[in-house]
């Protein structure tokens, strides 16, 4: 029998998920609302975070998808992740963060002793944050899948607009028990395309990771989001799966 997944959203790309008695944090973004200078460029946060860090209180880990973008990693995140025990995440965001922030390369593994016995196994996936041919631009980025005896198989996209990629992994893993598809169709100045998946991207994801549950993350809250909370509805319609469009703070099991 398959053990339950319970995924809290708090807004942006930051989400508490629970399993097998451990506890994970993906991206944590805690912030108020205002103006997050990138470069010579400003992303404009437009919603307060709805938990602090005390809220949250301590993992088990850090899901950091990157770092090098405040919508992803901002001050308040970054005051966490130094004092989390483990934060995974790329290479460069381990070598610019130092500390416990440990680099998992694509298709790696790190192994969390559960308390019940057994292991959470998180598998580094490939990701890329915007069209072909932008790493240069946008920089590194990674998503994670998670998998042990009873756990649901679970894919945390971070910030990934390829559906190719995607393929790569349902190759691997699928199919899914719970899909958590970063989904703004996030655009910017800096490249014409999108650097996340739109809504009918993620309802594509879904259906070729075989997804039998999907909570979409990074959909709200800033300003160079060209798709969010509608568009997501209309897009999974149809969907055979449940499909969880969650609002900040609240939380489903699945």
């Amino acid at each position: 029998m398959t053990e339950s997944l319970t995924v809290r959203y708090l807004g942006g790309p930051t989400a508490v998920l629970e399993a097998g008695g451990l506890r994970l944090l993906v991206d944590p973004t805690f912030d108020a609302a205002g103006g997050h200078p990138v470069g010579d460029r400003v992303l404009t946060k437009t919603m307060d975070a709805v938990a602090g860090p005390d809220e949250v209180g301590p993992v088990d880990a850090v899901l950091l998808s990157h770092d090098q973008h405040p919508d992803n990693l901002d001050d308040g995140g970054r005051a966490y992740v130094a004092r989390a025990p483990l934060t995974l995440s790329t290479q460069a965001a381990a070598d610019r963060l130092g500390g416990t922030v440990r680099a998992l390369p694509s298709w790696e593994d790190a192994e969390l002793a559960r308390p019940g016995g057994g292991v959470l196994r998180i598998t580094a996936v490939p990701a890329r944050h915007g069209p072909d041919g932008t790493e240069h631009l946008t920089g590194p980025v990674t998503g994670f899948v998670l998998t042990g005896d009873g756990l649901p198989t679970t894919y945390v996209s971070g910030d990934n607009a390829s559906l190719d990629l995607v393929r790569e992994i349902a190759a691997r893993f699928a199919p899914f028990d719970v899909a958590l598809l970063f989904a703004g169709a996030a655009r910017t100045p800096l490249l014409d395309g999108e650097l996340t998946l739109g809504s009918a991207g993620a309802a594509e994801a879904a259906a070729i990771l075989g997804a039998r549950q999907v909570v979409p993350l990074h959909f709200e809250g800033w300003a160079h989001f060209s798709q969010g909370r509608d568009t997501l509805a209309a897009a999974f319609a149809g969907f055979a799966g449940g499909f969880h469009l969650l609002d900040p703070g609240q939380q489903v099991t699945v």
